[in-house]
């Protein structure tokens, strides 16, 4: 039976191997395998027979079970017996040799079958294939070719063999005339030999030791005859290749007397394959192979033909090598191989033939060339030995190479030659400084990587490469130290050098460091004889410049401070333990930064400290000259990099300072001036930084040197004694002024300040005077810079105040000059920032300046500066900082000013100048204008002292002025006008005796109205102004009223109609607020009511008319609400603002509303069409009355003013909207308004939606609004609840957020709601009972029900309604009572037999159709079932598992989802309590619930998980229940295989009498309309046999089984039939 039943398996199989899906044949393969494995012989036999009974069967399936064979027999080799070995070499051979033509794959397979089979039999083997080669006749081409690979995957078992068969083969080398025969006979000579080679190598392990190379030399010598002579000539390239493959290894057993007399024709024959052949790998490889047998043998005729093999050689090592091709790459390793071993034969003919080729005109060969060398240096070392200084001075020429793949090569070589020790000779130093020289390379010119058409390689850049060999070869090469040390030293200071600095630094600090500790406290640097070394301060010098940059050039900053570190001791012997605190502070600085956040400032500054404490540290001045010379002779270096010059400048004046030699002082002060670069401005500032660091310590030698240069003949455009301004234009004459006058300056600004004000006129500002007269750009912002320093040096003195400036009227006078003389509508220099801040410092100093000279001065400087235009959008923004730092020069400007005169009269004189910009009609004016005013107030108000309780008399002029500016249209000028209201308030409670700290909480609230004005919605607008003008109402001061009514009546005039319309708005607000002012205007307004709101639009009349209606609806509130409400749909804007205007008066809002309840409810919400009479199509109307009504609530409660009203009339207005936005789903508007409000929508004149569903939606909001309900809008809105209350569908969902919000944000109101809301039971629209059972339910959900004492009584109206006709009301009562699991879960308990049997009922209800009753059940069981008494769920448990599980296989993926979370629910309950008879429940839900993992819908995958999570601990097995938690968890991803594997394995061991129900239940699902659970049904299947002890496979319905199986076998689905020949290979178990 077992062998019929395995028969029948691999039947099956078989059968299925004909699938036109690979991956299905792939997986039938595998499952042949399978059954390989558990029973080899009768597999393979199954195989064996098929193939033998099926003949026709097509070659591509006979190949996929030969394949399967193979690995049965690779895996099973040793289990065997011989009789099913010879079975399958007599079938592998009739397959292999059953057509004559060659159909590869198919052959090779059955070929492979043998090559596997050989491994163990061998005998048997040989003698198949024995008979298969006969003396005389050409044997079948894979005949030839197993044999050829098993002498390679056998060798011990083929070689002996091996005689023989060469002396059959080799009769038919003649014979074969055919090139592919010939080929596979030259692929078995190359297999014959290299294991016949193999084992001669290996003769100590071999089963016969005996075996001699010589038993083949002759049959390889008659073989060679042919192979060379005759198949070598042929035309077609396979057989050559195929040839040459074969002569390499075969010369190494050929007789080394043929060998020797055969080299002068097999090597140039060999060569010129070279030549027609693309692919040259193997030639290479066979060319190597010779070569050794050459050398192996001594030959003399090799030395012939070494000049012929250079030449071929170096040919294809130049060959440009592409990566993506492993050919190419593998022929330059045996063409390498190659040159490995004619280095070794004869090192003086390589070097003479290489060497020369160094100065080829071509870059391959150039390159080659450089490879070679490098190869043979590595790999024959001990021959190159006494070569090395030929080779050296062969280099020169290489080194004078400008082409970068080049440079790389020769790179390369210094790396091989440093290894070796080569640069230890006489003229390894040049190659030394070739290596620095290309770690100098800047990264900009390095070459683009090429493009895929190229033949240039994508590879490092020479540079890079540079960088790595010299630090590798600096840190790992031992011998190089003494090369090295202190060689490189020499590259540190040159300029040429720079970008080799960091490598440089990297390299000495090793090297140093490694001398120092094998001598501690010896120098590092012998200066004795070595004249080019650079000295201490040199080296000081180019270290501390190039850190000044420590980012540029990989971080040479760190290494530069490093190498410094570590030379401390040669620099000067007592900085070693200071510089061991303070470098690596600065290099901790550097770690914490990047190039990105470092302050290039602050950086320099703490490079400075750090000079000046090594200054203080040395103390000599000797010392201190030295290095200050030696850095003036460096200056020059640094004329390309002008940051690191400045520096370097600030170092010079830095190191001067601390010199007490006062000759060597003015000596270089003077060389300075003599030979600065004055036509490079970028040089100006570090000139005069050095010289105002100078004269920190040397101010009247530094001035002396000034004078002397100011005297010169620069300032006199003529030669003078210098001599160095000869050739110099009027221009560069200009520039060298202004470099001095920057000097000037900056020995102002750091001189000792009680030094200073001696000589402020008398030696500084003396000569600046000279220069004024200019009108070159660049010496005025020199100019006007130093007058700012000098003038900041001079009020920053302690003894300013005492002062006299004789000159500070002229300076002025010439500030502004200099400002007047800038354009006014751009900004492009920073002079009239510079003039305007000399200026500021100028003011406060004595005398005062004249009332007309400080107007002219602020209206010179605000005519520059405020009409300057702004930047175009997208404009590059480099103008921005200028920007900026001009306007806040400005504003100190007028600081300064109104600092002289701190009385409302100077704040009103200051205000005056910026009135005419204030009321600007361009907006960049106004915002300028606005944001100084709001600055000087601000500073105003932080300065103020009053002495005496006087009166803010110009309050209201100033407030009148700026508070119209709140509505502007530009954002940043409303802000800055409501921060001047809220300091000119602050001002007047400060003249009234509050004190400075005092905040008023009216006052304060501007800010928090201040953040509002940043969007420009014009009622968010002018509803700030309103508040803005209530607080300057309730703050102003009775006597400043008129005075600011009368300025805000000349602000309705203003040309910005915003501001204008913030006026009318304030006045209103004002009179509002002053209701005797208003009483006077009644009258007059009621009878203009009307036609001024048709005669204008203007703000001010709307706003008063407004006001108007309101008083008269406080009269004749019902009259006015009539008439309104006659007015036609839509209401037009003027009735709109009429109805909003009602509710500005609470005491009359509350009226009218009710009144608009009244009637909205008085008449029928819709009709019934004519058209729906007629037809079964609903056509409902709006009625006029409750639509106009609805429309009119919204527009009273949209106006903040009614919220009062609204809070009072809360539940009423709530109940009545939600319920008219139910009864008007779907309803239309009458005809005459649709086509009214499609020419009102076309004309963009409907101010609102007229839909009477949206319309009432819009008003809920509203009111919700106004009523203080913000959260329950804004969370209702965030859900999309306010469109799906619009919505027929989501009309549910929309009241459930609603409702939900609601119990969230406005608890204390649902009891009145809810009131009003639960006499709707009975009302006749099913649309009304439907819409406040759903809110209703909604609030079970909450905790709030519970806490106001409302779950009784809300319970006892659901249950009434549980009878209701309509379905939703009944599904919506389910979930409403599901739902206090959620908000009510102490109460289920209480309540449990009621929710339990209304649960069921729904279960049962059969009045449903659609079963959505049911759906609505099942859900609220899963959240009730957790919370009832055990006693109460155990008598509807089994109910409950039997009406649910149909539901498991649902065509709805909400019901399966559903079911299915319910049943694990239903377990969940049972935990530690499951009775037998929900067990079998458990039981019999398994496999569905396995299965639907695989579900396409992820809900129902998840609620599987869960639910089989719960059925875990039922099962009382705890590795089953711990495999249910550690693979299903919520939100992992699942490995089904390995989940379903892992599962039948525990399933099987504890639960082994399930197998038949299992597996006869998973059938069910093998026809599942899923096709993953199709494919799931097998493998669960197969998972269950595999793990079944085979004892209980009586269970099973094996035929039953199969048939199954090869049904799924023709299911139309690849991955089920792939799927179902796994489980046929798993069957095998039964067998």
């Amino acid at each position: 039976m077992t062998r019929s039943y395995v028969q029948k398996l691999s039947t099956i199989l078989l059968d299925a191997i004909t699938d036109k899906d690979p991956l299905v044949q792939e997986q039938v393969c595998s499952a042949l395998c399978a059954l390989g494995e558990s029973q080899p012989e009768e597999a393979l036999r199954a195989c064996e027979e098929h193939l033998r009974l099926h003949e026709k069967l097509a070659h591509p399936y006979r190949t996929m079970i030969l394949r399967a064979m193979e690995t049965v027999v690779s895996n099973h080799i040793s289990e065997l017996d011989k009789d099913m070995a010879r079975a399958v070499i007599l079938l592998a051979s009739s397959e292999m040799t059953k057509a004559k033509d060659l159909v590869w794959d198919w052959q090779q397979a059955a070929s492979n079958v043998l090559v596997a089979v050989g491994k163990q039999f061998i005998s048997t083997v040989m003698e198949e294939m024995l008979s298969k080669l006969q003396p005389g006749a050409l044997p079948h081409y894979f005949v030839v070719r197993t044999l050829a690979n098993l002498s390679v995957s056998n060798a011990f078992g083929m070689v002996p063999f091996l005689t023989s068969i060469l002396n059959t083969m080799l009769p038919m080398l003649g014979t074969a005339k055919h090139d592919t025969t010939r080929e596979v006979l030259c692929y078995a000579l190359q297999h014959f030999s290299e294991g016949t080679l193999e084992y001669l190598a290996n003769l100590d392990q071999a089963p016969d030791p005996t075996v001699r190379k010589d038993a083949f030399a002759s049959p390889m010598s008659s073989a060679y005859d042919i192979l060379f002579q005759q198949w070598l000539q042929s035309r077609e390239a396979k057989l050559r290749l195929a040839v040459v493959q074969a002569l390499g290894p075969m010369s190494n057993l050929m007789p080394s007397e043929k060998l020797e007399e055969q080299l002068p024709k097999l090597l140039p024959g060999v060569l010129t394959l070279y030549k027609r052949h693309a692919e040259t790998c193997h030639v290479s490889k066979s060319l190597g192979q010779i070569l050794e047998a050459a050398v192996s043998v001594g030959s003399r005729t090799l030395d012939v033909q070494l000049d012929s093999l250079l030449a071929a050689l170096h040919a294809q090592i130049c060959v440009p090598v592409e990566s993506t091709s492993p050919l190419v790459m593998s022929n330059q390793k045996e063409v390498l191989r190659c040159f490995t071993v004619l280095a070794r034969y004869s090192p003086d003919r390589l070097l003479a033939f290489l060497l020369p080729r160094l100065d080829s005109s071509t870059e391959r060969s150039r390159m080659g060339t450089l490879h070679v060398l490098r190869h043979a240096i590595n790999s024959a070392a001990a021959q190159m030995e006494v070569k090395k200084p030929f080779i050296l001075s062969a280099m020169r020429l290489p080194l004078l190479d400008t082409n970068s793949k080049v440079k790389r090569a020769v790179v390369q070589v210094i790396s091989a030659m440093a290894h070796h020790g080569y640069l230890e000779q006489p003229g390894g130093e040049a190659l030394v400084e070739y290596l620095v020289q290309q770690c100098a390379l800047p990264p900009e010119v390095e070459p683009q990587t090429a493009g895929p058409s190229s033949e240039e390689l994508p590879a490092d850049s020479v540079r890079a490469v540079s960088v790595r060999t010299l630090y590798l070869v600096s840190t790992t090469v031992d011998r190089m130290s003494d090369v090295l040390w202190p060689y490189l030293l020499e590259f540190v200071t040159p300029v040429r050098f720079t970008g080799a600095l960091t490598p440089l630094c990297r390299s000495l600090m090793h090297l140093a460091q490694k001398r120092q500790e094998a001598a501690p406290g010896a120098l590092l640097i012998q200066y004795d004889g070595n004249v080019t070394l650079p000295s201490p301060y040199a080296i000081a010098t180019r270290l501390l410049a190039v850190s000044s940059s420590p980012y540029h050039g990989d971080g040479r900053g760190a290494a530069s401070l490093g190498l410094l570190n570590v030379l401390h001791r040669d620099i000067h012997p007592l900085l070693g333990q200071r510089w061991a605190t303070t470098i690596p502070l600065l290099l901790e600085y550097l770690d914490e930064h990047s190039a990105d956040t470092l302050s290039q400032k602050e950086w320099e500054e703490k490079l400075l400290v750090f000079l000046r404490d090594t200054l203080a540290a040395v103390s000599d001045n000797t010392w201190v000259c030295q290095l200050s010379l030696e850095m003036c002779k460096q200056l020059p270096c640094y004329n390309g990099t002008p940051q690191e010059k400045n520096f370097l400048y600030r170092c010079v004046g830095t190191t001067l300072g601390a010199a007490s030699s006062k000759d060597v002082v003015k000596k270089h002060l003077r060389e300075l001036l003599e030979t600065a670069r004055y036509q490079e401005e970028a040089e100006h500032e570090g000139l005069a930084c050095c010289f105002g660091i100078c004269a920190i310590s040397h101010l009247d030698d530094t001035l002396t040197q000034l004078e002397d240069f100011v005297r010169s003949d620069v300032f006199r455009k003529s030669t003078g004694i210098f001599n160095i301004f000869k050739d110099r234009s009027e221009v560069e004459a200009e520039k060298a002024k202004g470099a001095l006058m920057l000097c000037y300056g900056h020995v102002a600004a750091r001189a000792p300040r009680e030094l200073v004000l001696a000589r402020a006129e008398s030696d500084i500002l003396r000569n600046m005077f000279q220069c004024f007269s200019t009108k070159d750009p660049a010496l005025k912002l020199c100019l006007v810079q130093s007058v700012c320093m000098v003038c900041q040096a001079i009020r920053s003195s302690a003894q300013a105040s005492c002062f006299h400036f004789a000159q500070k009227a002229e300076l002025v006078a010439q500030m502004m000059e200099f400002i007047r003389a800038e354009p006014s509508d751009c900004l492009r220099s920073p002079i009239r920032k510079k003039a305007m801040l000399a200026c500021t410092y100028l003011v406060p100093l004595e005398p005062a300046l004249e009332e007309q000279v400080r107007a002219d001065m602020v209206h010179g400087c605000l005519q520059s500066v405020m009409a300057v235009l702004p930047e175009p959008e997208g404009d590059d923004d480099h103008q921005e900082p200028l920007y900026l730092d001009t306007m806040q020069a400005l504003e100190d400007l007028l600081t300064s000013l109104l600092q002289r005169d701190m009385t409302p009269q100077g704040l009103q004189v200051m205000v005056e100048h910026l009135s005419p910009w204030i009321k600007s009609p361009r907006g960049h004016e106004r915002v300028r204008a606005l944001a100084l005013s709001s600055c000087l107030l601000q500073h105003f108000l932080e300065h103020l002292h009053v002495s005496a309780l006087v009166p803010f008399h110009n309050l209201g002029l100033l407030i009148g002025l700026f508070s119209p500016r709140c509505a502007d249209l530009w954002p940043a000028t409303r802000q800055e006008a409501v921060s001047c209201v809220h300091s000119l308030l602050y001002l007047q409670l400060g003249y009234e005796g509050f004190a400075r700290d005092y905040r008023d909480d009216a006052v304060e609230r501007l800010l928090v109205l201040k953040g509002g004005l940043v969007h420009s919605d014009p009622a968010t607008l002018f509803h700030t102004c309103h508040s803005i003008a209530q607080i300057i109402a309730k703050r102003l001061p009775p006597n400043q009223l008129i005075s600011l009514l009368l300025t805000l009546f000349e602000g309705l005039g203003d040309s910005d109609k915003n501001c204008s319309r913030a006026a009318s708005v304030m006045i209103n607000c004002l009179l509002k607020e002053r209701g005797h002012l208003l009483q006077e205007k009644v009258p007059e307004i009621v009878s203009v009511l009307r036609s001024k709101l048709q005669e204008t639009w203007e703000e001010h009349v709307r706003q008063a008319t407004q006001y108007s209606v309101s008083l008269l609806a406080s009269q004749h509130c019902e009259a006015v609400v009539s008439s309104l409400l006659g007015s036609p749909l839509p209401f037009d804007s003027q009735t709109c603002i009429l109805w909003r205007a009602l509710a500005v008066e609470p005491s009359i809002t509350a009226q009218v509303l009710e009144l608009l309840l009244q009637k909205m409810s008085r008449d029928v919400p819709f009709k019934e069409s004519r058209a729906f009479l007629l037809s079964s199509c609903p056509g409902r109307v709006a009625t006029l009355l409750p639509l106009a009504a609805t429309c009119a609530l919204s527009e009273v409660t949209s106006v903040a003013a009614s919220a009062p009203a609204v809070l009072e009339l809360y539940p009423q207005l709530f109940a009545a909207l939600l319920l008219r936005v139910s009864c008007t789903l779907g309803v239309q508007l009458p005809r005459t308004l649709q086509a009214k409000e499609r020419r009102a929508t076309g004309l963009a004149l409907a101010s609102r939606n007229l839909d009477p569903c949206s319309s009432a939606v819009d008003t809920l909001q509203v009111m919700l609004l106004r009523g203080g309900s913000e959260d329950v809008v804004q969370c209702v809105e965030l859900g999309g609840g306010w469109e799906s209350l619009r919505t027929s569908t989501g009309h549910e969902e929309g009241v459930a957020r609603l409702a939900s919000a609601m119990a969230k944000f406005a608890g204390p109101r649902l009891p009145l709601v809810m009131k009003a809301l639960l006499c709707t039971h009975s009302s006749v629209y099913e649309v009304q009972r439907v819409t406040s059972t759903a809110f209703l339910a909604e609030l079970l959900n909450s905790s709030v029900v519970k806490d106001l004492m409302l779950l009784e009584s809300l319970l006892d109206n659901l249950a009434a309604r549980q009878k209701d006709t309509c379905a939703s009301v009944r599904r919506l009562v389910l979930r409403g009572l599901a739902n206090i699991a959620s908000g009510s879960p102490d109460k289920v308990r209480a309540h449990g037999p009621q929710l339990l049997t209304s649960m069921i009922s729904g279960l049962d209800d059969g009045d449903d159709p659609q079963s959505l009753v049911a759906l609505e059940a099942m859900l609220g069981l899963a959240k009730l079932l957790g919370l009832v008494e055990p006693w109460d769920l155990r008598s509807v448990l089994l109910h409950v598992a039997v009406r649910i599980r149909p539901f498991f296989d649902s065509e709805k993926m909400d019901f399966r989802s559903a079911s299915i979370c319910l049943f694990g629910h239903l377990n969940k309950a049972c935990h530690g309590n499951c009775e037998d008879i929900f067990l079998e429940q458990v039981i019999g839900g398994l496999v569905p619930l396995l299965l639907h993992l695989q579900d396409p819908q992820a809900s129902v995958a998840g609620a599987c998980k869960f639910a089989l999570r719960m059925c875990g601990p039922n099962l009382e097995r705890e590795d089953l229940a711990e495999a249910f938690q550690k693979h299903l968890q919520e939100g992992r991803g699942l490995h089904f295989g390995e989940f379903l594997n892992t599962t039948c394995k525990h399933l099987m061991r504890h639960f082994p009498d399930l197998l038949g129900r299992l597996v006869s239940t998973s059938l069910f699902y093998f026809k599942s309309s899923w096709e993953d659970v199709r494919a799931a049904a097998p493998m669960l299947t197969g998972f269950l046999v595999l793990h079944v002890e085979p004892e209980h496979r009586q269970q099973v319905d094996l035929e039953q089984l199969l048939a199954a199986l090869q049904l799924l076998l023709k299911d139309p689905a690849p991955a089920v039939r792939m799927k179902a020949a796994e489980t046929l290979g798993r069957l095998v178990k039964f067998a």
